[in-house]
This record gives structure tokens, C-alpha cells and sequence, in this order.
């Protein structure tokens, strides 16, 4: 199951320029009120008085004629947001984001944190670690919203937000539970129906038919909407009905997942290694196996006291997401092959995102999966005693006359010895 978390630090560009230097209530940023450009960002302030993202420059001086107009520095802008994409990227490679400081988007994080708890705790102390990560380059506090889909989760920021703006609470996250997409339709019922992304002349129709709240309009049937409303229409009740399917696109393909745990004390031992390989294997496994996805090979690095790094590589019977069957393999290596000195830190990446390997299983014929299961087996065994000592026969001519005709002797496994 995938959960999400949306991350918006709304206005960011005027939030970067008020953290160089101290400026007036009202100010709008994106050139002189003489030259031909639009808004880019703008204050709270300016806003109130009517102030839009988009606007001639000259149409906002008219609005707000006392406002601070400053050019933009879309290079600053951009680079700042970069350097807190890969702070967050420690935490996962699912990350989506907008990197044009032009757009809409920019300032809005969507992170993909299915596992993640296994290394930094539950969704709300993992949120505010993500928070403290960015907090020295994103200025002020975002909204933070988790849910099981891209609207539920973008829902959930916008109302904590103006939860908190209504107690004064402290910054915190809006979390809907995780589970079907009737638990999200349930959390989104109550709530306004402007939140769906739709259209001035859309929100007028559906003022007009009296819906004021989410639930309202999931609970008309599809084909009316449908017909009334069109496409766009379907879509929206959709996300009324908490069955949004727009995937979450990182800005770095899935290629390449990593996550790392320190060790304190280091240990000596196999056994507090397993426990930590376990939590690594669990924590990338779910986050290849939320998107079908599965992978090829694995890298695992042990960081010592006192003693040089070590790497080791594997490749894996088959695209896999698979982490009791990643454990026991890479497990086996390092019992194998115990490191000579206290591990301090352990690092795991998995390579090849790949659709993850199948079987059709036959009805009365459950055995079929054998296969893979032996795959993995020959594979932890070439660990243990050597690919060169594993050997299957083919058969060749089973009426051979000569006993050396009718059977050849094979490596069991193709997979090779773990490079170091």
C-alpha cells in the first residue's frame, strides 16, 4: 500500500526573500511595475488585496501602488529548492517535485515514505525529521498532509494547516488513515468541496445543484455525473471517492534505491547486523513492491572501525521485492565472510528497478513456485561453498553406451562470486 506525504511551503520565493533581508508588508515579485512582466510571488498581504500569480505588473501596481516590487532571482530560487530535495532524498528516492520557480508547483514536495518508519519512526516523527532536515534552507514551517493518494494527501496539508491557524497549535501533520479508499472517501466526505482542483465555471455548476461538501458529490452515481459533467466531471468524483490513481513520478527514476543505518555501539557480532539488515531489506523491498517493481541486484556496505570499507554485490536470482528472501541471501554472505573488525554503519542499495518476477500458479498445482524458491536456494548455497562446488546434471543421451555420454555435470547456479 502506498502512503504519501505532501510537503507545501506555499508563496517560497517571497519566503526566500524575506529570509535575505527585511521587507515591507507588501511586496510583489517579479520586475518593475514599468517592464512587461507578470507576478511570479507576492506577501500574505498583497494577496489580500488582490494581488494574483500571472498578473501584468502594471495591473498589480495599480492594485497595490505602495507594494515593494522586486525582480526575481529564478537561479537562487531553484538552487536552494535543490539543495532541499537532496536533503529529503536521504530519507527516500520517491520524491516528486517541481523545479521550475515559474510554476504553480514549485514549493510543493510529494514523498513517497511506504516503510520508512522501520528506520525513522511513526508518519508524524518521521515528518518532523523531514521538516528539521530542510528546515537551515526552506525558511517558515510547511503544510504537511499523509493519505493514500496524491489529492488525500495534498487535502490533509491544506486542513492541518488551517487547523493549526484556528487552535494556534504547533506545526504538525494531518495524517488519514492508512487502508482502502473508503477510509480516505470517509475523512473526505465532511470537508468543503472547493478543495476538488477544478475550474471556476466547474465549482459554479456544482454550487448551483446545492453539493457544498465532498461526500455529497461521491455519493451521486457515477453514470449522472458522468453525463452531466463529462470526463472531467469523472475525474472529480474520483477524488471525492478517494480513488485518485495519478502516480507518484520521482524526479529520479527508481533505478536506484538506497538506505543506510548507524550502528551504535558498533557491532562485532553477526546477529545485531541481521536486525539492522532486516529493517534495510524491509524498508526498500516495500517501496519496490508499492509499484510492482523489483530488483536485480544488491550492494551491501559495512562501514568499520578502523579498518577500510567494504563492499559486496550480488545479483539476484530474479527481479525481486522480496525482503525475508534478501535477508537470508545477504545474510549469508556475511556469515560466510564476517567482517574482521565492529561495524559501525550498514548501507544497502538495490539496483535495477524492474517489473517484479511472477508465476502463474495452477489451481490444483501450488508446486510451481518451487522453482523460484530452488533459484534462491542454489543461489544461498553457491554463497556458503562456492559457485564451483555446486553442480546439477543434464542429461545428454540417457542410452548412452558410455556412462560420461549420458550425463554432464553443470555449475547449479550462473550467479557469480560476490566481488569485493
Amino acid at each position: 500500500m502506498i502512503r504519501l506525504l505532501h510537503l507545501d511551503w506555499p508563496h517560497l520565493p517571497f519566503r526566500l526573500e524575506a529570509a535575505r533581508a527585511k521587507l515591507p508588508e507588501l511586496v510583489v515579485i517579479g520586475g518593475q511595475p514599468w517592464e512587461k512582466g507578470s507576478v511570479l510571488d507576492y506577501s500574505p498581504a498583497a494577496g489580500q488585496l488582490g494581488v494574483r500569480r500571472g498578473q501584468p505588473l502594471g495591473e498589480a501596481h495599480k492594485i497595490a501602488p505602495e507594494a515593494r516590487f522586486l525582480p526575481g532571482d529564478g537561479p537562487a530560487y531553484e538552487s536552494t529548492m535543490g539543495a532541499a530535495l537532496e536533503a529529503l532524498s536521504a530519507f527516500t528516492p520517491s520524491l516528486e517535485s517541481e523545479n521550475d520557480f515559474a510554476q504553480v508547483g514549485f514549493g510543493r514536495v510529494l514523498l513517497g515514505i511506504e516503510g520508512l518508519q522501520r528506520l525513522w519512526g511513526d508518519e508524524p516523527r518521521l515528518t518532523h525529521r523531514l521538516m528539521a532536515a530542510v528546515q537551515p534552507l526552506l525558511p517558515g514551517n510547511p503544510r504537511a498532509g499523509i493519505g493514500n493518494t496524491r489529492f488525500g494527501a495534498q487535502v490533509a496539508a491544506v486542513m492541518a494547516r488551517r487547523r493549526r491557524s484556528l487552535s494556534k497549535l504547533a506545526p504538525g501533520v494531518e495524517i488519514i488513515p492508512a487502508g482502502a479508499a473508503a477510509s480516505e472517501a470517509a475523512y473526505l466526505a465532511p470537508l468543503p468541496i472547493w478543495l476538488l482542483p477544478a475550474d471556476e465555471e466547474m465549482n459554479t455548476r456544482l454550487r448551483v445543484l446545492g453539493l457544498s461538501r465532498l461526500g455529497e458529490f461521491a455519493a451521486l452515481a457515477r453514470s449522472a455525473v458522468l453525463a452531466r459533467f463529462g470526463a472531467q466531471g469523472g475525474l472529480l468524483h474520483d477524488l471525492a471517492r478517494g480513488l485518485d490513481g495519478r502516480p507518484l513520478r520521482p524526479r529520479r527514476p527508481l533505478e536506484r534505491l538506497r538506505a543506510e543505518a548507524e550502528i551504535d555501539p558498533p557491532a562485532e557480532e553477526i546477529e545485531p547486523l541481521r536486525f539492522v539488515l532486516r529493517n534495510l531489506c524491509g524498508v526498500l523491498c516495500e517501496q519496490l513492491a508499492a509499484r510492482g517493481a523489483g530488483c536485480g541486484q544488491a550492494v551491501l556496505e559495512l562501514q568499520l572501525e578502523y579498518a577500510p570499507a567494504i563492499r559486496f554485490e550480488q545479483v539476484l536470482p530474479e527481479p525481486a521485492a522480496a525482503p525475508e528472501l534478501l535477508e537470508r541471501l545477504l545474510l549469508a554472505r556475511l556469515t560466510a565472510d564476517p567482517p574482521q573488525a565492529a561495524v559501525s554503519r550498514l548501507g544497502l542499495e538495490l539496483h535495477g528497478s524492474a517489473p517484479a518476477a511472477g508465476q502463474q500458479l495452477g489451481l490444483f498445482t501450488p508446486q510451481l513456485a518451487r522453482a523460484a524458491q530452488l533459484d534462491w536456494q542454489l543461489a544461498g548455497l553457491a554463497i556458503r561453498f562456492g559457485p564451483d562446488r555446486l553442480l546439477r546434471a543434464r542429461i545428454l543421451d540417457p542410452e548412452a553406451t558410455v556412462a560420461e555420454q549420458r550425463v554432464e555435470w553443470q555449475r547449479a547456479t550462473d550467479a557469480p562470486l560476490w566481488p569485493r
